[in-house]
C-alpha cells in the first residue's frame, strides 16, 4: 500500500511524530515512545473522527511486556533500596552510611537503565508500505544517536553506571577529604546530571517538542514523576560536598532528604512504568 508523508514533529533534528496519508484514504500516525513502550500505531480511516490503534506482531509485543516488567520493577527496587538507604544514613546510628544498601539499589539501577536501552534497541519499526509495526532482529546494542529515544535512554544507562563508581568508591574506607569529593562526590553530580539531560530528552520526545503538561497521558506521568526525582537527587549530591577545610558534608540533612525523596520518585514512576505496555 502507497503512502505519502504528510507531517513530522518533534524537537531540532528529532522525530518523534510522523503522519502518512494512505492510498485508501486513511491515516496512519506514528509516535515514537507510543510505539517504544506499547507497541501501538494510531490509524483513522477515511471520515473517521477518531483513530484505531494497531498493534504490533506477537513477537513485539511479548518483548515488549518482558522489557518493561524488567524495567519498571528494576526502577520500582531500586528506588526502594536508595530510599531504605537515605532512612538509615538520616535516622540510623552516626556511624551508618547505608552505602552497602545504596550499592545494591544501584545493581537494580543499572538493569532498569539497560532494559530502558534495549526497549529502544528493539522497538517496533515500520513495515515498508503498510500501517502497521514489525519486531526487527532481537540486538543487545545499537548506535542510533539521531533517534530521541536511543540517546535518551542511552543517557539513562550511561548515568547509571556513573553512579555505580560512585557507590563502589563509597563502600572503600580511610579516603581522605580530597578523595571522597573525587571519587565519590564528583560521580554523583556527573551521574545526577546525566539523568536530568536524559529526562529532558524523554519530555521532548513525549510533549512532541518543547516540554509542557500533559496530565492526560500516562507517559508524561512517568517522565515527570521521574524528572522530579532526578532534580532532587542533584540537590541532594551538591548537598554532600565535603569541604576541604572542615571535613565535613554542606548539609547532610537535605543530602538525606534529597535522595530519600528522589529515590522515591524512581519508585512511583516505575510502578506507573508497569502499567505502560502493550
Amino acid at each position: 500500500m502507497s503512502r505519502t508523508q504528510e507531517t513530522a514533529e518533534g524537537a531540532g533534528p528529532f522525530t518523534t511524530r510522523l503522519t502518512w496519508r494512505l492510498a485508501d484514504g486513511s491515516t496512519a500516525v506514528w509516535e515514537s515512545r507510543r510505539a517504544r513502550k506499547r507497541g501501538l500505531l494510531g490509524v483513522r480511516a477515511a471520515g473517521a473522527r477518531e483513530a484505531r490503534s494497531r498493534t504490533a506482531d506477537s513477537v513485539s509485543v511479548r518483548r515488549l511486556r518482558r522489557l518493561n516488567a524488567v524495567a519498571a520493577g528494576s526502577f520500582t527496587v531500586g528506588g526502594g533500596f536508595f530510599a531504605c538507604g537515605a532512612g538509615v544514613a538520616q535516622f540510623g546510628p552516626a556511624s551508618a552510611t547505608g552505602a552497602w544498601i545504596y550499592f545494591v539499589g544501584g545493581l537494580f539501577f543499572n538493569t532498569g537503565g539497560y532494559a530502558s536501552l534495549l526497549q529502544s534497541v528493539n522497538a517496533p519499526r515500520q513495515e515498508a508500505g503498510r500501517a502497521g509495526l514489525a519486531s526487527p532482529r532481537w540486538r543487545w546494542w545499537s548506535y542510533e544517536p539521531s533517534r530521541i529515544d536511543w540517546l535518551s535512554t542511552f543517557v539513562l544507562f550511561v548515568g547509571t553506571l556513573v553512579f555505580g563508581v560512585d557507590l563502589v568508591s563509597s563502600l572503600l574506607e580511610g579516603l581522605s577529604v580530597q578523595q571522597v569529593d573525587t571519587l565519590v562526590w564528583a560521580p554523583d553530580v556527573v551521574g545526577c546530571v546525566l539523568f536530568l539531560v536524559s529526562g529532558h530528552l524523554a519530555l521532548v520526545e513525549v510533549c512532541h517538542g518543547r516540554p509542557r503538561a500533559l496530565p492526560r497521558d500516562l507517559g508524561w506521568w512517568i517522565v515527570a514523576v521521574n524528572q522530579l526525582g532526578s532534580a532532587l537527587f542533584i540537590v541532594s549530591a551538591l548537598s554532600a560536598f565535603t569541604r576541604p577545610a572542615t571535613g565535613s558534608a554542606v548539609n547532610v540533612d537535605i543530602a538525606d532528604w534529597g535522595t530519600l525523596a528522589g529515590a522515591l520518585c524512581f519508585s512511583a514512576a516505575g510502578v506507573l512504568q508497569a502499567f505502560e505496555h502493550p
